[in-house]
């Protein structure tokens, strides 16, 4: 009895033509309309200031209006289901793909992905960059042999649009400018240590990142690169590997933990 009464109220928390519960009562009325109305109000636009705090590059895109507008037809299908709002929205981006008004904007449900993946690399497992010396006197049969360990905050996003170059200019990253938005760009999200970055994969880097994050060997991940993009580079894409913090360890294919 009570999880339906919950159930009801939580139902017409979140859509507006729904009528007051019936368990609803005060000692000033019978039904409490307008109480129940700043109630609804207060919780339609915590989670709209949640999604808001969580895609702030999303809003500065499409405007303040039309954020809050799209928020709340969100919130009125996708309630929470953890009280932990830090994390409310990850199907936000897979909406805004179906959301009719935001398809003059192909990019955004990209960039919203990148948002999103911002937040996850921020609460993820610390772990320590590997240190490059390690791989220094690997002959190449041992390097093509290795198999390595990701960091567990990385990310890897392949869009059909600018999306790293989208999200610099509307989070102060990078100044304003012209840009051809049909010109793919992957990305790579992580948090080494402190900080979370967002860089702009190499041609092939998606692919061979992915590649290794399924347990492929480093010659491996070279060979699906290579199909994915005939510009791959195997030396800088190594380079971008230890630089950027992704790799955190290494085993040998024969299983050999190094």
């Amino acid at each position: 009895m009570f999880a339906a009464v919950q159930d009801e109220f939580a139902a017409a928390l979140l859509k507006a033509d729904r009528p007051v519960p019936h368990s609803v009562t005060s000692h000033t009325s019978h039904v409490p309309e307008k109480r129940f109305a700043v109630y609804r109000n207060n919780v339609v636009i915590s989670l709209i200031n949640a999604l808001r705090a969580r895609f702030p590059v999303a809003e500065k895109i499409v405007g303040v209006e039309f954020f809050a507008a799209m928020a709340r037809v969100f919130a009125a299908v996708h309630p929470p289901r953890s009280p932990l709002l830090m994390f409310y929205g990850d199907t936000f981006p897979d909406f805004i793909t179906r959301f009719e008004p935001a398809s003059s904007l192909p990019y955004l449900p990209d960039v919203a992905w990148l948002e999103l993946a911002r937040t996850r690399a921020y609460h993820a497992a610390d772990a320590e960059p590997i240190n490059p010396v390690r791989l220094r006197h690997r002959d190449e049969r041992e390097l093509c042999n290795i198999r390595a360990t990701l960091h567990p905050s990385t990310t890897i996003i392949r869009s059909r649009h600018p999306i790293v170059t989208i999200w610099a200019m509307n989070s102060g990253e990078a100044e304003l400018e012209p840009i051809d938005q049909d010109n793919p760009e992957d990305a790579l999200v992580i948090r080494p240590r402190l900080e979370v970055t967002v860089r702009k994969l190499p041609p092939g880097g998606a692919a061979f990142l992915q590649a290794l994050s399924t347990g492929a060997t480093l010659r491996q991940a070279a060979e699906r690169a290579e199909a994915d993009n005939s510009r791959f580079d195997l030396t800088a894409n190594l380079a971008g590997l230890l630089e950027s913090g992704v790799m955190i360890d290494f085993a040998l294919y024969d299983g050999k933990k190094e």
